[in-house]
């Protein structure tokens, strides 16, 4: 595709714009069925290259009922999902669900801007928002008077998905924007949101939230010699976070990749090679990638605890933590952050 809508010349490559001069004006739309690849998601992971992950018609049914029950989306609402179109997010809760629910959606082209959003949300009347955690930290170091400039009466719910939500940028939501942050999970692999804090559960900052209507997750210990995984019972017990397979956006496969494909599952169990914990209420809460564990001195460290707990502190607006390699302890923690304005 050229940049300014000509025609392009590279040797092994189709040119689009000849493609759409030489075809027909006429166009037969083909038969599908449920189960026939509709979207095509890459998702590179924490590791490696990039995987296909091929979803289906079918998920349109996720798409509906976890836009009503996580998103409580409604046909009269105006909806803002600040996610790129490109990303998973954008397409399943910025195009799909908005028009399965029918409500009128806010797009918006320009890069962040602290003044720019807290405008749209007032001037546009946004009753539903979904963003992401790092969005929202931006906001909170942009500081509470920007956000005072404006007003948005009619923003009733709020939602956030792409990595944890600190349980400190819940609390800023309900202190500056009226409202809390409801966090939910999932990845490109699931194809819509499994677990939530939704409008009708009672909100545990920092906590992913519990699994939706027709999802059952859990929390599994593997044995990576033979395969095999063991179903944790007990509350408050670090494990990977599994899901029973059969939910109707599931991944199908990756594409050319049969073989990754077939290690995500062990028997009904889909691995999400995320760790969680599972408290006593069903509430789940991210630790990290499986492949992000920090170990030092014999202790298994998950970034993001580090992390919320920096996020305490007054003068810090966002951290990151990575584990340092050290001679005597394996690795070390080392973080990293951002400072609000006033601090140094």
């Amino acid at each position: 595709i050229a940049e300014d809508g000509g025609q392009t010349n590279i040797p092994g490559t189709l040119d689009f714009a000849s493609l759409m001069a030489d075809a027909s004006e006429a166009f037969e739309i083909e038969r599908t069925t449920a189960e026939d690849m509709s979207l095509l998601h890459f998702t590179s992971g924490t590791t490696g290259m990039p995987k296909g992950a091929i979803h289906v018609h079918a998920a349109v049914v996720t798409h509906y009922a976890t836009g009503k029950y996580a998103l409580d989306l409604h046909a009269d609402d105006i909806y803002w999902c600040t996610a790129d179109p490109g990303w998973v997010t954008g397409t399943s809760y910025g195009i799909i669900a908005p028009l399965l629910h029918g409500v009128t959606s806010i797009i918006d082209c320009e890069e962040f801007d602290a003044e720019r959003w807290y405008r749209i949300l007032q001037d546009e009347k946004v009753g539903v928002w979904y963003t992401a955690p790092t969005a929202i930290r931006m906001l909170m170091k942009a500081g509470v008077e920007v956000a005072q400039k404006y007003s948005h009466p009619q923003l009733r719910f709020v939602a956030s998905v792409g990595e944890p939500l600190n349980p400190e940028a819940v609390w800023w939501g309900k202190q500056v924007l009226g409202l809390p942050i409801h966090d939910n999970w999932w990845q490109t692999e699931t194809g819509g949101i499994m677990i939530a804090n939704t409008p009708a559960f009672d909100i545990k900052p920092g906590s992913m939230g519990r699994p939706l209507p027709g999802v059952e997750a859990c929390i599994v210990r593997r044995n990576e010699a033979t395969g095999a995984v063991e179903v944790i019972e007990a509350p408050d017990i670090d494990g990977e976070l599994a899901l029973r397979r059969g939910w109707p956006s599931m991944f199908r496969g990756y594409l050319n990749n049969e073989e990754r494909y077939r290690k995500s599952f062990a028997g009904e169990w889909y691995l999400t090679g995320d760790l969680a914990r599972r408290d006593a209420d069903g509430y789940f809460w991210f630790i990290g990638r499986a492949d992000d564990i920090i170990k030092s001195a014999g202790h298994l460290i998950g970034p993001f605890e580090v992390e919320s707990a920096l996020m305490e502190h007054p003068a810090i607006a966002e951290a990151g933590v990575i584990g340092k390699p050290d001679p005597m302890l394996g690795e070390m923690v080392k973080a990293f952050v951002s400072l609000h304005k006033g601090y140094t």
